[in-house]
């Protein structure tokens, strides 16, 4: 029974995040504003209510280790996993606003939170500066878009969108609606149905939250990813990537800390290994991107590989399997270094290539 609640919550907030996204991205389209930006806001925030509705539900409860949980898992899922599985469907490219500006971004908020989880807890003065962060946020890359839009259509007055037929904007407003009705359907269920699983398996509450509900909750942004990187739309391929990233801290924990009537209490577990990991994630895209602006397919295969590593270390932690000293030793001493040695390869090799075509011309 709680293996088909978490099964159905999924499904129906991937068929709600599916009809979400739809009438967000056609409203924002009626107003012309660039794809990237698109991605980074009404895909990223669309796809990434999931994670809202499964966070604030999980407050209401008293359950804030999923709201953590999920929060963490998820930006850990989207890099490693959805940035890999898209780069090995196709290489992807990064345009120049995402390495200067929203990845330096994603680095700072994770570094950020992390500083505010220090003391055990992020608190509802936390949550309310780190909602104030996304509002701020937004509001740069909606001046961003309407530089950007003007730009290619200087003679376009800025409010022509308004001109269009208003039919078209309340079917984007219904289908907005019809899609967060059915997350916060599915987001119940999914919370109902993994915490059985935790207590039945006698698993955490964090470990569930950092691995069923992450990646569940992560789908409607595996699927986003994957479908606009095999149609070529690689700017909505990423930023949905790291515009969810940037949301899930600043939105999806600042609006949980708020709500909860002692803001979010951060385990040990938690402190010591998953937000020092989700920021050294967060990190490991900068230097990816800024070798050429892509990331190729050796680098998607990777990011998947560190993945199942990561998976590994919290199943083996859960079991207490003696195994896990082994497996942190091997990843510390040996696989970690060779990953370190072969960044510092591209990086140099890129440097070289861009100096040669600097003496060419």
């Amino acid at each position: 029974m709680a293996f088909g609640l978490v099964i159905l919550g999924l499904i129906v907030m991937t068929a709600g995040a599916e009809v979400l996204v739809r009438g967000a991205v056609g409203l924002a389209k009626a107003f012309g504003m660039p794809s990237l930006i698109v991605g980074l806001t009404v895909v990223a925030y669309g796809t990434s209510a999931p994670e809202l509705a499964v966070s604030i539900k999980a407050c209401y409860t008293g359950q804030t280790d999923i709201a953590l949980g999920n929060a963490l898992g998820s930006n850990i899922f989207n890099v490693l996993f959805i940035l890999g599985v898209s780069a090995l469907v196709a290489p992807l490219i990064a345009s120049k606003q995402l390495i200067r500006l929203d990845v330096p971004i994603m680095i700072g908020v994770s570094l950020i939170m992390w500083a505010l989880a220090a003391d055990g807890s992020i608190g509802r003065i936390d949550g309310g500066v780190l909602v104030l962060g996304l509002f701020f946020y937004t509001l740069v890359l909606i001046v961003l878009g309407r530089r950007q839009t003007a730009s290619k259509t200087p003679d376009q007055p800025v409010g022509s969108a308004l001109s269009k037929p208003t039919s078209k904007y309340l079917v984007a407003f219904v289908k907005i609606a019809i899609g967060l009705v059915l997350l916060v359907i599915g987001a119940r269920w999914l919370v109902d149905g993994a915490v059985t699983i935790a207590q039945a398996l006698g698993a955490s509450e964090l470990l569930i939250a950092l691995t069923i509900v992450a990646a569940g909750t992560s789908m409607p942004e595996l699927a986003t990813s994957i479908v606009a990187s095999l149609r070529g739309q690689r700017d909505i391929a990423i930023g949905n990537v790291v515009g969810s990233n940037i949301f899930n801290l600043l939105g999806v924990l600042g609006v949980s800390a708020v709500i909860a009537p002692n803001g979010v209490v951060v385990a040990s577990a938690a402190l010591g290994f998953d937000i020092p990991v989700a920021v050294a994630v967060a990190c490991a895209c900068l230097p990816i991107f800024f070798t050429g602006g892509r990331i190729s397919r050796w680098e998607g295969g990777l990011f998947l590989a560190y993945y199942a590593a990561y998976v590994t270390i919290l199943i083996l932690a859960a079991t207490r399997n003696p195994a896990l000293e082994s497996f942190n030793v091997a990843m510390f001493w040996f696989v970690i270094p060779l990953t370190t040695l072969g960044l510092a390869v591209s990086v140099k090799t890129w440097v070289c290539r861009k100096r040669e075509c600097e003496l060419v011309k």
